[in-house]
């Protein structure tokens, strides 16, 4: 399977993905991520060894131990009206992969998001995603039953409203993965921010 170009996967991504987690899983007040945190400079592309890249395998499941996740992935594509789709907001919350994004492993960065809370349910999935700290491991099984291990980079919190595209999306010579949240104050259904982490292929066994 050939995977998109990375001119349809940025566009895309920079029109959408920036502004589609904007309700985070609605009314419930998350009880992480409420409060602006200092961010951190975004990773150099060439500060730390990447392991070699892998083939395409599409994700199926995320660990975090750090921060406690333990989740199925799900795929998500895009919406009716081009936004990209969020994971559905269930009592069982799961992260969902962006699947026209790299497959974690893949050169490239591969973005995966979910909920910071989810309604009335609650928590979401990343509701402490802000508290991985450099070094931190994340690792997502693949169909293929490798796992592929990633250590982070940074974490940044941003305003929606300048949302760096391009260090999330740009081009980048190695595996990388891009994790997706809100953060920040709420505002309404809402919060004001994202928080990113950066991370980058470390290891990877069967």
């Amino acid at each position: 399977m050939t995977s998109p170009s990375r001119r349809a996967f940025a566009a895309a991504a920079t029109a959408a993905l920036a502004s589609s987690l904007v309700g985070c899983g609605g009314h419930a007040a998350g009880r992480a991520g409420t409060a602006r945190s200092g961010s951190t400079p975004a990773p150099s592309r060439s500060s730390a060894k990447a392991a070699h890249a892998l083939g395409r395998s599409v994700p199926v499941r995320l660990r975090i131990p750090a921060i406690g996740v333990d989740t199925p992935v799900i795929q998500l594509g895009l919406a009716s009206d081009g936004s990209v789709q969020v994971p559905p907001i269930t009592a069982h919350d799961r992260a969902g992969w962006y699947r026209h994004s790299p497959t974690p492993g893949q050169t490239g960065p591969s973005v995966i998001l979910a909920h910071v809370t989810v309604g009335a349910y609650g928590d979401g999935v990343f509701r402490h995603l802000a508290r991985l700290r450099k070094g931190d491991r994340i690792m997502t099984r693949l169909e293929n039953g490798t796992t592929a291990e990633f250590a982070v980079n940074a974490v940044r919190t941003v305003a929606k409203a300048d949302f760096p595209a391009d260090a999330v999306y740009g081009n980048v010579d190695r595996p990388e993965l891009r994790l997706i949240t809100c953060g920040g104050p709420r505002t309404g259904d809402g919060y004001l921010d994202n928080v990113i982490v950066f991370a980058a292929l470390s290891s990877a066994s069967p």
